[in-house]
């Protein structure tokens, strides 16, 4: 009973090997997933991350999250390559009273506004950084007391499709 209660469970050297590989592309493919390069606006594949991670000699933490990790890397592969977070897009529908005063205080957190609609209501279509998600839903709910919305259009905003060469 003490060695099940208290004792630990050996795991061979192939077995760490193979988890810590699993960590290594789970980490890949969630960085794959979040990033674009900023010039084209286009995903990078699963690979060409990998290779990247290797090339920047990137060791896995066992006991870090993938997530946390993959955060991590996308700091670390920026020195190196053209990377960024994909933009997400996001509409926001404030009521007209407070719309013009928050919608200064939104402005410097929007990367770029698509569309601005200001009738009875002021409703804004735009591009953000996904790190700012957060702070701009805090904002909205404080400000607002509930009355205005934000509605989450695309996570992530990447060209899709095939690019024609002339």
């Amino acid at each position: 009973l003490q060695i099940l209660s208290k004792g630990e469970l050996q795991v061979s050297d192939k077995e760490r090997h193979t988890q810590l590989e699993q960590m290594f592309r789970d980490i890949a493919t969630i960085v794959a997933d979040k990033c674009v390069n900023p010039e084209t606006k286009r995903p990078y594949t699963v690979i060409l991350i990998e290779r990247a991670m290797k090339d920047i000699h990137y060791s896995v933490k066992p006991n870090k999250s993938t997530k946390q990790q993959a955060l991590e890397v996308i700091r670390q592969l920026k020195e190196t390559m053209q990377i960024e977070r994909a933009h997400m897009r996001l509409r926001f529908i404030l009521p007209a009273k407070e719309g013009k005063k928050l919608k200064e205080k939104l402005r410097p957190l929007i990367k770029v506004t698509e569309s601005e609609d200001f009738q009875e209501q002021l409703e804004i279509v735009c591009l953000i950084d996904p790190g700012c998600f957060r702070e701009i839903d805090e904002l909205i709910r404080s400000e607002t007391k509930g009355k205005g919305s934000l509605e989450v259009l695309s996570l992530k905003d990447v060209e899709e499709g095939d690019e024609k060469l002339e």
